[in-house]
This record gives C-alpha cells, structure tokens and sequence, in this order.
C-alpha cells in the first residue's frame, strides 16, 4: 500500500476525534461503546483545544488523499502520564489499515521527531492484552509501571 507520513495541519486536527475514537482498546467488537465516550474528561485531554500547547503534535498518514491513521503526543496527566515533562503517545489507524506496518512507521516517524526536539523520554498507556504492546515493545518502550488493566510504557531518547 502508498501511503505518506506528513505532520497533520491544524485544520484537520477535528480528525482526532474519530482517531480517539479508534484508540480506544475495545475488546468486544460486537458491543463497542458509543462514539460519545470519547467526550469523557478522562479522554478529552488527549485532544481538547489540540494545538494550543507547547508540547502538542501530530504525524498522519495519508493514502489516496485520505487519512487513514494518526499518532499525537502531547504533555498531558493522562493514562500513560508519568510527569508533567513527558509527552505522552496517541495512536491510531482505521481498522482496515490496521497490521500493515503503518503505526510502526507513524510511531518511528514520531520518535524521531521527539528525539530531534530534545526530549529525553516519551511515555504511553497500553491494555496488557492489547496486540500493539508487542509493537510498542520492539520500537523500545519499556514496561515501568503497572496495574491491573494496563502497562505505562517509556522509551528513553538518548
């Protein structure tokens, strides 16, 4: 598949609500939540006002002048928070793109970015049976923390 990776422009950043959407690790395909979860305070952090922090960029990737997937970091007290100097990840892509390689090439994209920026670590949250902790594993993240549900994850950019 051609596609490209481009940072996304501010006025397409209304995309990230379908790719928060998407970035919600759902067990259960025949009884997914309603799109209206991702108005909750908790999710709305990764998103609201996007563009408005220092911190705040996104990478995308487009096929056929589509967008078809998303990765976003931004300084926040999210999931995968673990101080109030680490820019948490985002990522996502539509199920059908999904396994074809292009959220390793958003998330290396992205590294390279933070890295280039002088940040020395990124972290993220991920649900332990989650298919994309074995990605985050291979692109360097380490598990520091966990509980029950979910691992946070940072990859050290020095």
């Amino acid at each position: 598949m051609n596609y490209i990776i481009r940072e996304m422009l501010s006025y397409e950043y209304p995309l990230l609500d379908a790719f928060l959407y998407e970035a919600i690790f759902q067990r259960d395909e025949n009884n997914l939540a309603p799109k209206s979860i991702i108005n909750r305070p908790e999710l709305q952090v990764y998103i609201q006002n996007f563009g408005s922090k220092q911190d705040d960029y996104c990478l995308c990737a487009e096929t056929d002048r589509k967008i078809i997937g998303a990765v976003w970091v931004r300084t926040i007290n999210g999931f995968g928070s673990i101080d109030n100097h680490t820019p948490e990840f985002a990522i996502s892509l539509f199920k059908e793109y999904r396994g074809m390689g292009i959220g390793t090439a958003l998330m290396t994209k992205m590294i390279e970015h933070l890295k280039q920026a002088g940040y020395s670590k990124t972290s993220l949250a991920v649900q332990k049976d989650n298919y994309a902790a074995g990605m985050y594993r291979k692109l360097g993240f380490q598990i520091t923390a966990e509980n029950e549900e979910e691992y946070i994850m940072v990859q050290y950019l020095q």
